[in-house]
C-alpha cells in the first residue's frame, strides 16, 4: 500500500469513528486519495457521501447539513483556487456556530516550492474564522504514523464541535504521487493501521455541554428576542413564566399563550414601544434582520441578557448584562398586565395586517410569505433567503409552531442558499420549502446542478422574482431624492429567464400567475421543483408604508 493511500484510508475510518455520517466532496486529482476512500466507505454504507463540481455550491451544501443535523460535515476539494471557494461557507458557518470539517488537498512542499501548477498559499487559508487549522505531514513509508493520523482527527472533530463553541476547521493535506491505490494493492503496511476496538474514536473527549452557564432574569416587566436558535425552547421558558416572546422568524416554530406574532411590526411603533419599554430583554440568538430590534437592545435603559452559545455576541450599544449558554428561572414573578397590554397589541396588529393584506392585489411580496406559512404542511422545513423573504416572512405574523425554519444569518449573505436549501432538504424528515428572491437564486443557480447519482430531496423553491434588488426599495437608497442612480446600481435589473435556467439543469418550473395556481404548485411533491411569481418591486415601499400606518393606528385604538 502506498503511503497516500494509507493516510487517506485511516482518516476517512477515523471520521466515521468521530460520527461524521456526511460529507460533501468536490472532483479533482491531488485529493484522489480520499475521494477513493471515501467512494469505498460510502459503498460499505459507513457513510452518506454527496458529490458536487462546484466547490462554493458544495460548501453551502455541508452547511445545510449540518446545520440541520446538528452534526460535523466532512467538506473535501483539491488544491488551488477549489480550496478558496470554500472560503463563503466557511465565513457563515464561522458566524453561525455550525460546525464543519474542511479537508483541502494540497501538493508536497517540494512540488509548492518548486512553483507547481495548481498551487496556492493554505496556510491559515479562511484566517481567523475557524477554530483549528493543522497541515499534516505528508505521509511516508515509516511506522509510527496511525496514531499521529487519527489523533489530528479527534483534534479537529473536537475543535468543530467537542467544546461549547461550534463551528468550521480546517486540514490542510498534502498527497505525494502516486494519489490512487496501487494495482497490486495487498493492503500490507508498516504498522497495523486498525483503530481502536469496538468503533471507539481514537481520543474520546469530554462532554464539554454537561454544565451549561445560565443567564437569570430579574424583571417583572420582561421580554424575550428569539432568533434562529431555541425559538421553541424560548416560547416553552416565556409561556411558564409570563413573558412575552416575539422572534425574528415571525411566528414560525413559536408557540404558547405569550408567543406575539406580530412582534416585528409592534417593536416598530414608536408610541407602543415607548409605553412598553421592557427592564430586562432576554435575547436568545443573534438577531441580525429589524433595525427596531436593534433600537430596543440599544436602550440604555434595558438589560440585555444573552444567551448564544458563541464567545461572540451581538452588543448594539455594548451593555449586555449577562451572557450564558442558557437561561435559568426568573427571581421576580412577571406582571399579568405587562403580558396583556402585549396581547393586546397583538391581536390589534395582527388584525390590521390581515385585513390590509386581504385587500392587497396578488402578488406582493408579503402576500407571497403569508400564504406560504399557512400552506406548508404540519412537519415542513422552511429555508428562508436574506433580503426581503426573511422579513417578509417575520412580517407575515402567522403563528406555525409545527414548523422548522432555517436561515443563513451568520454573516447574512445571499451566497449559497439554493445550495444550503438542498442540503438541509436532504436530512429533513418530510417535504421542505424554500423562500428566495430572485438575486439570491440566479446568486447559487449552479446549486441546481445534481448528478444523476447524487440524492434529490422533496424540496420546493419559491422564487420571488421581482427582477433584482427589491430589498434596497424598503431602505435609505430607496428614497425618491435617489431615483437617478437607484436602478442602476441598486436595482440591478437582469431580465433572466429562470425557466430555461431550471430547464438546463433538468429542474421542474412553473410560474404561478394566480393565488389559485400559486396554491396548487405548493401541494407536497416528490423531487426538486422550483415555483416562480413575479412580483412589481416598485410597489414594495409603498404597501410597507401602508401597513405600517394601519398597525400603528390599530394599536393606538387598544
Amino acid at each position: 500500500m502506498n503511503p497516500s493511500t494509507a493516510q487517506a484510508r485511516v482518516i476517512v475510518d477515523e471520521l466515521v469513528r468521530n460520527t461524521v455520517s456526511h460529507v460533501v466532496l468536490c472532483p479533482g486529482s491531488r485529493n484522489a486519495p480520499l475521494s477513493i476512500a471515501l467512494y469505498d466507505a460510502a459503498a460499505a454504507g459507513r457513510l452518506q457521501l454527496h458529490v458536487r463540481i462546484d466547490e462554493r455550491g458544495a460548501g453551502f451544501l455541508a452547511l445545510g447539513i449540518a446545520a440541520r443535523t446538528g452534526r460535523p460535515v466532512a467538506l473535501l476539494c483539491t488544491s488551488g483556487t477549489a480550496a478558496a471557494n470554500f472560503h463563503p461557507a466557511v465565513l457563515e458557518a464561522d458566524r453561525a456556530g455550525v460546525p464543519l470539517i474542511v479537508l483541502t488537498a494540497d501538493r508536497p512542499p517540494e512540488m509548492r516550492a518548486a512553483g507547481a501548477s495548481q498551487v496556492i498559499d493554505q496556510h491559515q487559508l479562511y484566517g481567523n474564522a475557524i477554530r483549528y487549522f493543522d497541515e499534516l505531514a505528508v505521509a511516508e513509508r515509516r511506522a509510527g504514523q496511525n496514531s499521529y493520523w487519527r489523533g489530528q482527527i479527534c483534534r479537529a472533530w473536537n475543535a468543530a464541535y467537542g467544546e461549547w463553541r461550534c463551528g468550521p476547521v480546517h486540514l490542510n493535506i498534502p498527497f505525494r504521487e502516486p494519489l490512487v491505490p496501487d494495482v497490486d494493492d495487498d493492503g500490507e503496511w508498516y504498522e497495523s493501521l486498525e483503530g481502536r476496538p469496538d468503533g471507539a474514536r481514537w481520543t474520546e473527549l469530554p462532554d464539554f455541554g454537561a454544565l451549561p452557564s445560565f443567564v437569570v432574569p430579574s424583571a417583572r416587566h420582561g421580554l424575550v428576542i428569539a432568533c434562529d436558535t431555541g425559538v421553541q425552547a424560548a416560547s416553552e421558558w416565556a409561556e411558564l413564566h409570563g413573558w412575552p416572546v416575539v422572534s425574528e422568524t415571525g411566528g414560525i416554530g413559536m408557540a404558547g399563550a405569550t408567543a406575539i406574532s406580530s412582534g416585528a411590526w409592534l417593536l416598530g411603533v414608536e408610541e407602543f414601544i415607548s409605553r412598553h419599554k421592557p427592564e430586562q430583554v432576554l435575547c436568545i440568538g443573534r438577531p441580525t434582520v429589524f433595525r427596531q430590534v436593534q433600537r430596543v437592545l440599544s436602550d440604555p435603559d434595558v438589560e440585555v441578557l444573552l444567551v448564544r452559545p458563541d464567545s461572540d455576541w451581538p452588543a448594539p450599544a455594548h451593555n449586555v448584562r449577562q451572557v450564558g449558554q442558557w437561561f435559568d428561572e426568573p427571581t421576580k414573578p412577571a406582571d399579568p398586565e405587562w403580558l396583556a397590554s402585549w396581547q393586546r397589541a397583538d391581536k390589534a396588529a395582527s388584525g390590521a395586517v390581515t385585513e390590509a393584506l386581504a385587500d392587497e392585489p396578488w402578488p406582493s411580496g408579503l402576500r407571497l410569505a403569508t400564504e406560504l406559512v399557512d400552506a406548508v404542511p404540519e412537519g415542513s422545513l422552511l429555508v428562508v433567503g436574506s433580503s426581503n423573504p426573511t422579513r417578509d416572512v417575520a412580517l407575515a405574523g402567522r403563528l406555525r409552531p409545527d414548523v422548522l425554519v432555517h436561515r443563513n444569518r451568520g454573516v447574512a449573505g445571499i451566497d449559497g442558499m439554493v445550495s444550503t436549501a438542498i442540503g438541509a432538504a436532504t436530512v429533513h424528515r418530510g417535504h421542505s420549502y424554500a423562500l428566495l428572491g430572485d438575486l439570491t437564486f440566479l446568486h447559487d443557480a449552479s446549486g441546481l446542478l445534481t448528478g444523476p447519482a447524487e440524492q434529490r430531496p422533496d424540496l420546493t423553491i419559491v422564487v420571488l422574482n421581482d427582477d433584482g434588488g427589491g430589498i434596497f426599495s424598503l431602505l435609505e437608497q430607496g428614497a425618491p431624492e435617489h431615483n437617478a442612480s437607484f436602478e442602476r446600481v441598486f436595482g440591478t435589473p437582469h431580465g433572466a429567464d429562470l425557466g430555461a435556467l431550471c430547464a438546463g439543469y433538468r429542474v421542474p418550473h412553473v410560474v404561478a400567475e394566480t393565488l389559485t395556481e400559486f396554491r396548487a404548485a405548493l401541494k407536497p411533491a416528490p423531487g426538486l421543483r422550483v415555483v416562480e411569481v413575479r412580483v412589481d418591486r416598485t410597489r414594495h415601499r409603498e404597501l410597507h408604508a401602508r401597513l405600517r400606518t394601519a398597525v400603528s393606528s390599530a394599536v393606538r385604538a387598544v
